[in-house]
């Protein structure tokens, strides 16, 4: 196989699907609504990364495009878990791609304390081949989850997916108390967005004032 043939596709998938959500937040931003999205980030898979859970799934070579979904994946982080959700509500209102499964780990989180929605696409990438339809996977989880994330899959690779149960019993109490963080910040959402609108009205008027 060549690798870097077969990966090109993904990376123009993660790259067109990073404008394209990108854009969504500059359009709520636009008609000066409070944007569901804080930011938006997407990296594809290594090849040793394809190649070891190709290895723990059983999945032959020619079957990876079809059996892994997250081959290209894109990360959306939302302030607020209800944010998650109307993420997911317009992801489902789009055309220019297949929503094939949903994924909820934040009503029925990971044993891990592995919070986050997980939307597996069909997405149509134009090739010098013609249009090639791929797998990708939207994550979108709120801050504190993506923090928790971030350092518990720093952890795995540290200990090759075999994390000390003692480090394992912390991590899930900081998953609880994450999830615990997200749900009081949940209850002042509109005290939050008031106080973000009146930072940015404020930001406005210098920005007129320097013109």
């Amino acid at each position: 196989m060549n690798w870097d043939i077969f990966i090109a596709p993904y990376a123009q998938a993660v790259e067109e699907l990073k404008v394209k959500l990108k854009g969504m937040r500059r359009q709520f931003e636009y008609e000066l609504e409070q944007s569901p999205i804080e930011f938006v980030t997407g990296r594809v898979k290594p090849k040793s990364s394809i190649i070891e859970k190709a290895r723990r799934k059983a999945i032959n070579p020619e079957d990876i495009e079809h059996e892994l979904q997250d081959i290209a994946g894109v990360r959306v982080v939302c302030q607020f878990v209800d944010d998650i959700y109307a993420v997911v509500d317009m992801l489902k209102h789009r055309h220019d791609f297949e929503i094939v499964e949903e994924k909820d780990y934040i009503s029925r989180k990971k044993d891990s304390g592995y919070r986050s929605y997980h939307v597996i696409i069909n997405y149509p990438v134009e090739t010098i081949h013609g249009e090639k339809m791929l797998l990708a996977e939207i994550q979108i989880r709120t801050l504190a989850m993506n923090f928790w994330a971030t350092n518990e899959h720093s952890l795995n690779y540290k200990y090759a997916g075999k994390i000390p149960s003692e480090v394992k019993s912390r991590l899930k109490k900081a998953a609880e108390a994450a999830f615990r963080l997200d749900e009081e910040m949940s209850a002042i959402k509109n005290e939050i967005q008031e106080a973000q609108k009146v930072f940015m009205r404020k930001e406005d008027k210098k920005k007129d004032m320097r013109k």
